[in-house]
Protein backbone atom coordinates (compact mmCIF):
# COMPACT_ATOMS: atom_id res chain seq x y z
CA UNK A 1 0.00 0.00 0.00
CA UNK A 2 1.11 3.58 -0.77
CA UNK A 3 0.97 6.19 1.68
CA UNK A 4 0.16 9.36 1.77
CA UNK A 5 1.55 10.97 4.97
CA UNK A 6 4.37 10.36 7.41
CA UNK A 7 4.51 10.72 11.52
CA UNK A 8 8.01 10.67 12.87
CA UNK A 9 8.97 9.89 16.54
CA UNK A 10 12.31 12.55 17.68
CA UNK A 11 14.20 11.08 20.20
CA UNK A 12 16.22 7.83 18.97
CA UNK A 13 14.22 8.33 15.43
CA UNK A 14 15.54 11.58 13.74
CA UNK A 15 17.87 12.66 16.56
CA UNK A 16 20.14 10.99 18.85
CA UNK A 17 19.69 13.11 21.89
CA UNK A 18 20.61 10.21 24.46
CA UNK A 19 24.15 11.70 25.63
CA UNK A 20 21.90 15.56 26.42
CA UNK A 21 19.65 13.84 28.15
CA UNK A 22 21.43 11.27 29.62
CA UNK A 23 23.43 14.43 31.26
CA UNK A 24 21.31 16.29 31.59
CA UNK A 25 19.37 13.42 34.52
CA UNK A 26 22.59 12.55 36.02
CA UNK A 27 22.98 16.65 36.91
CA UNK A 28 19.59 15.95 38.75
CA UNK A 29 20.51 12.71 39.91
CA UNK A 30 23.83 14.53 41.50
CA UNK A 31 22.18 17.42 42.71
CA UNK A 32 20.23 15.36 45.05
CA UNK A 33 23.25 13.24 46.11
CA UNK A 34 21.84 10.06 44.24
CA UNK A 35 24.00 7.62 41.95
CA UNK A 36 24.06 8.50 38.41
CA UNK A 37 24.00 6.41 35.58
CA UNK A 38 26.03 5.29 32.39
CA UNK A 39 24.59 6.74 29.48
CA UNK A 40 24.40 3.41 27.48
CA UNK A 41 21.84 2.80 30.54
CA UNK A 42 19.40 5.70 29.23
CA UNK A 43 18.33 4.15 26.29
CA UNK A 44 16.11 1.66 28.54
CA UNK A 45 14.95 5.45 30.33
CA UNK A 46 14.24 7.40 27.84
CA UNK A 47 10.64 6.97 25.35
CA UNK A 48 7.36 7.50 28.51
CA UNK A 49 7.96 11.08 29.38
CA UNK A 50 10.11 12.64 32.06
CA UNK A 51 7.93 11.26 35.10
CA UNK A 52 8.54 7.48 33.60
CA UNK A 53 12.57 8.74 33.39
CA UNK A 54 12.79 9.77 36.81
CA UNK A 55 10.65 6.48 37.76
CA UNK A 56 13.49 4.13 36.27
CA UNK A 57 16.06 6.82 37.31
CA UNK A 58 15.56 6.56 40.71
CA UNK A 59 16.77 4.68 43.34
CA UNK A 60 14.22 2.22 44.44
CA UNK A 61 13.48 4.18 47.81
CA UNK A 62 13.15 7.16 46.05
CA UNK A 63 10.52 6.20 43.78
CA UNK A 64 7.68 8.02 45.01
CA UNK A 65 5.09 10.83 43.43
CA UNK A 66 7.21 13.44 45.45
CA UNK A 67 10.63 12.48 44.04
CA UNK A 68 9.58 12.14 40.79
CA UNK A 69 7.89 15.31 40.89
CA UNK A 70 10.98 16.93 42.21
CA UNK A 71 13.50 15.43 39.59
CA UNK A 72 11.07 15.93 36.84
CA UNK A 73 10.86 19.68 37.51
CA UNK A 74 14.62 19.92 38.16
CA UNK A 75 15.35 18.35 34.71
CA UNK A 76 13.57 21.05 33.03
CA UNK A 77 16.48 23.30 33.93
CA UNK A 78 18.96 20.78 33.45
CA UNK A 79 17.92 20.04 29.89
CA UNK A 80 17.25 23.46 29.18
CA UNK A 81 21.15 24.07 29.47
CA UNK A 82 22.33 21.51 27.27
CA UNK A 83 19.77 20.37 24.92
CA UNK A 84 21.53 20.75 21.70
CA UNK A 85 25.42 20.69 22.94
CA UNK A 86 25.66 16.86 22.33
CA UNK A 87 22.59 16.46 19.82
CA UNK A 88 22.62 15.78 15.97
CA UNK A 89 20.63 14.30 13.18
CA UNK A 90 20.94 10.35 12.60
CA UNK A 91 22.75 9.53 9.55
CA UNK A 92 20.50 9.29 6.51
CA UNK A 93 17.98 11.48 8.17
CA UNK A 94 18.45 14.12 6.19
CA UNK A 95 18.20 12.25 2.59
CA UNK A 96 15.40 10.71 3.86
CA UNK A 97 13.65 14.11 4.85
CA UNK A 98 14.99 15.82 1.55
CA UNK A 99 13.40 12.51 -0.73
CA UNK A 100 10.00 13.04 0.91
CA UNK A 101 9.96 16.44 0.39
CA UNK A 102 10.70 15.87 -2.98
CA UNK A 103 7.70 13.70 -3.22
CA UNK A 104 5.22 16.06 -1.26
CA UNK A 105 4.81 13.70 1.61
CA UNK A 106 3.49 15.54 4.55
CA UNK A 107 5.72 15.05 7.73
CA UNK A 108 4.85 15.57 11.16
CA UNK A 109 6.58 14.85 14.65
CA UNK A 110 4.90 12.79 17.65
CA UNK A 111 7.23 12.99 20.42
CA UNK A 112 6.87 12.27 24.33
CA UNK A 113 9.29 15.03 25.14
CA UNK A 114 7.90 18.00 26.80
CA UNK A 115 5.86 19.98 24.11
CA UNK A 116 8.14 23.26 24.44
CA UNK A 117 11.33 21.37 23.92
CA UNK A 118 10.06 19.07 21.19
CA UNK A 119 9.39 22.18 19.00
CA UNK A 120 12.54 23.88 20.25
CA UNK A 121 14.30 20.77 18.66
CA UNK A 122 12.76 20.56 15.44
CA UNK A 123 13.18 24.36 15.10
CA UNK A 124 16.52 23.79 15.89
CA UNK A 125 17.52 20.79 14.02
CA UNK A 126 15.56 20.57 11.68
CA UNK A 127 14.58 23.91 10.25
CA UNK A 128 15.18 22.89 6.62
CA UNK A 129 12.22 21.12 6.36
CA UNK A 130 8.55 22.00 6.96
CA UNK A 131 6.31 19.70 9.52
CA UNK A 132 2.19 19.96 8.89
CA UNK A 133 2.37 19.54 13.20
CA UNK A 134 4.60 19.36 15.76
CA UNK A 135 3.71 17.74 18.80
CA UNK A 136 4.83 16.99 22.51
CA UNK A 137 3.09 15.67 26.04
CA UNK A 138 1.30 18.28 26.95
CA UNK A 139 -1.82 17.94 28.38
CA UNK A 140 -4.57 17.70 28.17
CA UNK A 141 -3.99 15.14 25.29
CA UNK A 142 -2.83 11.92 26.91
CA UNK A 143 0.95 10.87 26.01
CA UNK A 144 1.88 8.09 23.83
CA UNK A 145 1.38 4.74 23.70
CA UNK A 146 -2.50 6.41 23.76
CA UNK A 147 -3.33 6.63 20.20
CA UNK A 148 -5.25 10.43 20.93
CA UNK A 149 -1.85 12.25 19.74
CA UNK A 150 -1.54 11.09 16.24
CA UNK A 151 -5.12 10.66 15.45
CA UNK A 152 -5.08 13.98 16.13
CA UNK A 153 -2.13 14.65 13.79
CA UNK A 154 -4.18 12.57 11.59
CA UNK A 155 -7.17 14.97 11.52
CA UNK A 156 -4.38 17.96 10.50
CA UNK A 157 -3.04 16.17 7.91
CA UNK A 158 -6.78 15.33 6.25
CA UNK A 159 -5.10 11.79 6.08
CA UNK A 160 -6.88 8.66 7.17
CA UNK A 161 -4.45 6.85 9.97
CA UNK A 162 -4.18 3.39 7.14
CA UNK A 163 -2.72 6.29 4.76
CA UNK A 164 -0.04 7.57 7.56
CA UNK A 165 3.23 5.25 8.16
CA UNK A 166 4.51 5.76 11.91
CA UNK A 167 8.49 5.93 12.32
CA UNK A 168 9.63 5.21 15.89
CA UNK A 169 12.13 3.92 17.79
CA UNK A 170 10.40 2.04 20.74
CA UNK A 171 7.57 -0.36 21.59
CA UNK A 172 5.56 2.67 23.01
CA UNK A 173 5.98 4.25 19.01
CA UNK A 174 5.13 0.87 17.76
CA UNK A 175 2.18 0.15 20.28
CA UNK A 176 0.72 4.11 19.39
CA UNK A 177 0.68 3.13 16.06
CA UNK A 178 -0.81 0.53 16.19
CA UNK A 179 -3.51 1.69 17.96
CA UNK A 180 -3.96 4.44 15.93
CA UNK A 181 -5.09 2.06 12.64
CA UNK A 182 -1.24 3.22 11.43
CA UNK A 183 1.39 1.17 9.83
CA UNK A 184 4.24 0.78 12.58
CA UNK A 185 7.62 0.80 11.40
CA UNK A 186 10.29 0.22 13.74
CA UNK A 187 14.19 1.58 13.16
CA UNK A 188 16.86 -0.38 14.36
CA UNK A 189 19.70 2.84 14.54
CA UNK A 190 17.10 4.08 18.06
CA UNK A 191 17.21 3.24 22.00
CA UNK A 192 15.66 0.27 21.79
CA UNK A 193 16.79 -3.53 20.04
CA UNK A 194 14.31 -4.13 17.22
CA UNK A 195 13.58 -7.59 18.97
CA UNK A 196 11.32 -5.35 21.24
CA UNK A 197 9.85 -3.38 18.56
CA UNK A 198 8.79 -6.67 16.33
CA UNK A 199 7.35 -8.05 19.97
CA UNK A 200 5.11 -4.45 20.06
CA UNK A 201 3.70 -4.94 16.57
CA UNK A 202 5.92 -3.58 14.42
CA UNK A 203 4.97 -4.47 10.49
CA UNK A 204 8.96 -3.65 9.61
CA UNK A 205 12.51 -2.56 11.42
CA UNK A 206 14.31 -0.74 8.65
CA UNK A 207 18.10 -0.32 9.11
CA UNK A 208 18.79 2.81 7.08
CA UNK A 209 16.32 5.90 6.91
CA UNK A 210 15.73 5.48 3.03
CA UNK A 211 14.41 2.08 3.23
CA UNK A 212 11.15 4.07 4.33
CA UNK A 213 10.37 5.41 0.82
CA UNK A 214 9.68 1.94 0.22
CA UNK A 215 6.26 2.29 1.54
CA UNK A 216 5.47 6.02 -0.71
Amino acid sequence: MSHRAVIFDLDGTLIDSLADIGLAANAVLESFGLPMHPLPRYKDFIGEGVGRLFQRALPEAQRTDEWIARSGAAFQSAYANRWNQKTMLYPGICDLLDALRVRQVPMAVLSNKPDSFTRQCVEHFLAPWSFAAVAGEKPPTPRKPDPQGALLIAQTLQTDPEEILYLGDTPVDMQTARRAGMTAIGVAWGFRPPSELTESGAEAVINAPLEALRWF
